[in-house]
């Protein structure tokens, strides 16, 4: 394992017993039970799964009566092959592990079978579920009130940008479900000598977006967390994709964990296109606002643009501002009032574009967007695919558009390698392009001089500095000659 990455607490349910010498794992639809080992030799061995995912409905899963009849409500027809195999599992008392595509359905797969224990025995915290960022802790707490909501569920959202005296309060009352990112509930942890004692009969933890809360420096904090949860929890940890955290996981489990998969790899939606359109760089807004001047023709409701920095983000809004779009800005710069306040319109409508970085990545289900466009071509494939995974959900279409520089040809080949498909080229007529160069390059200087006079640069540096320093408490930046590492570190977990 690389230096830098977290090395997993040896409390963590999945890591128990002594791990055998050699494990048998797969790369295709599968179902393991880690704990079933050969008859002949200490290997794990692979098991086919024996349910019949064409016939089952949620019936059939073991959920009790107000269960199933809230799926029939919420117009959850039949449960997704993810849910289909770990709740079962989950409701018998096994820890799982679960990988699927996004927009499988994974919150179902681990919020009904909790709910429905819950049900059995409401009293204290009984859920704790640890994502890596806020506006996803929003998005689970609203899946699992709607899930819940015939039982009066209590659950509780702690994240950071929110008053901590507030959140305090909030789990001193032992809500049911306490939704929350590593670092805030680390904070109330460490601040006050009561709160461990809240989560003394936890029954269940959650990882979401398993692979990246476990590979971008929660280390400490999940440390933290783990020593205030009973050992005899269950563990449910469930991500759209693989990482070497995640595969170490499962090569060294030998306790009840089962292990789902339906990974195969970064791969995209069939009912996603996926477009690009080669251009120079001086003229990279002016084919966006092109763009977005034919979504109504497109029949486009709604869109993210997703850019890689946080200043870029807020730049492009106020170009936007001065073109009349009606947009909002989702980044880790705008306070969290702000960034729910961005979410709230863009989900709710009032707003048709969504210019977000990677916080908006991630997990976050919305069924109108119909259109995902790079602005900037992420470094990493991995990003590429949660990206998109924004739209064409749950068997719907949508569309994917990469504004490709001559600067990252190579990561659009690097993309296209790692998720085996080309991209199609959108057809833009350069002449009617080019029509509003005069007004989108006049407003991109109005827009400049605002981000200068708005102060941004002084509250990057002061967010960045924090950030380093938060960094070298967690000894994560040691070496001064790992400088050019650490930049590029700091810079991934500050946009």
């Amino acid at each position: 394992m690389a230096e830098n990455e977290p090395q997993i607490d040896k409390n963590f349910p999945l890591f128990s017993r002594k791990p055998s010498s050699t494990t048998t794992t797969t790369t295709t639809t599968t179902t393991t039970d880690i704990n079933t080992p050969s008859s002949d030799t200490n290997q794990f061995v692979k098991q086919t799964s024996d349910i019949n995912t064409t016939r089952l409905n949620f019936t059939d899963l073991g959920l009790s009566d107000w269960a199933i009849n809230t799926c029939k409500e919420l117009g959850m027809k039949k449960p997704t092959p993810v849910q289909q195999h770990c709740i079962p599992r989950i409701l018998a008392g096994e820890d799982v592990l679960g990988l699927a595509q996004t927009g499988s359905g994974k919150t179902a797969a681990f919020a009904l079978p909790v709910l429905n224990r819950l049900a059995e025995d409401r009293y204290g915290v009984f859920c704790l579920v640890i994502t890596p960022t806020r506006e996803l802790a929003y998005q689970l707490a609203e899946q699992f009130r709607a899930l819940g909501a015939c039982l009066n569920l209590r659950c509780c959202v702690i994240v950071g940008g929110m008053d901590v005296i507030n959140q305090t309060k909030m789990l001193m009352q032992r809500p049911h479900v306490v939704i929350a990112t590593p670092g805030r509930i680390k904070v109330l942890i460490d601040q006050n000598p009561d709160v461990p004692a809240v989560f003394s009969n936890t029954k269940f933890l959650v990882l979401d977006e398993a692979d990246r809360v476990l590979d971008v420096g929660f280390e400490e904090e999940l440390k933290v967390v783990f020593s205030c949860l009973p050992k005899n929890r269950q563990t449910l940890l469930f991500s759209a994709t693989m990482t070497d955290n995640l595969q170490t996981l499962l090569e060294v489990s030998a306790n009840k964990a089962y292990f789902y998969e339906a990974y195969e790899g970064f791969q995209t939606v069939d009912t996603l296109k996926q477009q690009y359109v080669f251009i120079p760089k001086s003229v990279k807004d002016v084919y966006l606002v092109h763009i977005l001047s034919r979504m109504e023709d497109m029949g486009i409701r709604s869109a993210i643009i997703f850019v890689s920095k946080c200043r870029t983000c807020h730049l492009l809004g106020l170009l936007m501002e001065e073109l009349d779009h009606d947009v909002a800005e989702l980044h880790s710069h705008k306070s969290q009032a702000l960034r729910l306040s961005a979410l709230h319109k863009f989900k709710s409508g009032k707003v048709p574009v969504l210019l977000a970085t990677d916080v908006a990545s991630r997990g976050l289900d919305i069924p109108t967007v119909d259109l995902v466009i790079n602005y900037d071509i992420p470094r990493y494939p991995r990003d590429y695919v949660h990206r998109v995974g924004r739209t064409a959900r749950a068997g719907r279409g949508g569309l994917a558009i990469s504004l490709i520089t001559q600067n990252e040809v190579e990561l659009i080949h690097d993309i296209e390698k790692e998720i085996g498909k080309q991209m199609e080229e959108f057809e833009c007529k350069e002449n009617e392009v080019l029509e509003n160069i005069t007004q989108v390059f006049n407003a991109r200087r109005v827009a400049n001089m605002k981000f200068s006079d708005g102060g941004f640069d002084e509250l990057e540096k002061t967010r960045k500095a924090q950030k380093m320093k938060s960094l070298e408490e967690k000894g994560l930046l040691k070496k001064k000659n790992k400088k050019r590492k650490r930049k590029t570190h700091v810079n991934k977990l500050t946009e």
